[in-house]
């Protein structure tokens, strides 16, 4: 039977998500689990890989097995072996068409960023962070040059493996949440905040999101003009893009599934970030 499940993770003291030899990866420590759990080996096939430092909240994995258990036995089970910075958060049978990469239609991130002249401290590994203001209204404009489908090669990883660097960005938000102007306590002029950048696209390349957050940050921070981000993009180059942003506050939200699937599209973790 093929299962689907549903994952949970920070991911700062891991190596990403991909398996690798020193075994230190989500997917190692998963794999792991599971066949602890399943008393067999069990090889999962996830919807996104993630960078060293980065986190997901509802990444999402099939895998095949012979063992039968209920659902919520393999969320259990499986947590049960899993370090305290991994959980399973649901499983659910699924037919054998269902691919959790080929399947997904969409994938969607967020990336949160502390402005403030203080670096972070509890938050520390879970945000990125600059020092000086940012302007919201400027990023926004810089952000309607990448709606749409593009070659996005200005903002690839030199080691992207990826079949073809056209993909459509399909929605980009961009919010501030903090305190208000009279409660605020303003430090070497700037007013502590947090910034929410949310990507919604049909897929990703490598260091793809972490690329444009360099280029939004400098276009928020007056270093470079708003259309700047457009010649960005048209160059197809990477030497035209800011140097690749700081994993620290970057989170995969999950996959987006046609609803026939009958998939969960949200877990808890979703309601502490800010």
């Amino acid at each position: 039977m093929r299962m689907a499940l549903g994952l949970s993770y920070n991911g700062q003291a891991y190596s990403g998500w991909q398996s690798q030899p020193g075994g230190n990866t989500v997917q190692d420590h998963l794999e792991a689990a599971l066949a602890r759990f399943a008393t067999q080996p069990v090889h999962t096939l996830c919807a996104g890989r993630t960078d060293a430092g980065v986190h997901g909240l509802m990444q999402v994995v099939h895998f095949d097995t012979l063992v039968e258990r209920e659902p919520f036995s393999w969320v259990r089970g499986t947590n049960t072996f899993l370090p305290p910075g991994i959980a399973v958060q649901w499983a659910q049978a699924v037919p054998d068409s269902f691919h959790a990469r080929a399947s997904a239609t969409g994938r969607r991130y967020a990336y949160v960023l502390l402005q403030s002249s203080v670096r972070p401290s509890v938050e520390a590994g879970r945000v990125g962070w600059v020092f000086r203001p940012l302007d919201g209204a400027a990023m926004q404009q810089a952000a309607q040059h990448l709606l749409g489908e593009h070659d996005f090669t200005s903002f690839r990883a030199s080691s992207c493996q990826a079949h073809t660097p056209v993909k459509t960005l399909r929605r980009i938000d961009i919010s501030r949440r903090g305190l208000d102007s009279d409660s605020a306590h303003e430090l070497h002029g700037v007013v502590p905040c947090y910034w929410r950048f949310e990507f919604d696209g049909s897929a990703f390349l490598h260091h793809m999101i972490r690329n444009i957050m360099g280029c939004l940050v400098m276009v928020g921070q007056g270093l470079k003009p708003p259309e700047w981000m457009g010649e960005v993009l048209q160059a197809r180059s990477r030497d035209a893009a800011a140097p690749t942003f700081s994993p620290d506050g970057l989170y995969f939200l999950g996959p987006q599934y046609d609803p026939a699937w009958g998939l969960p599209t949200r877990t808890a973790a979703y309601d502490w970030l800010p």
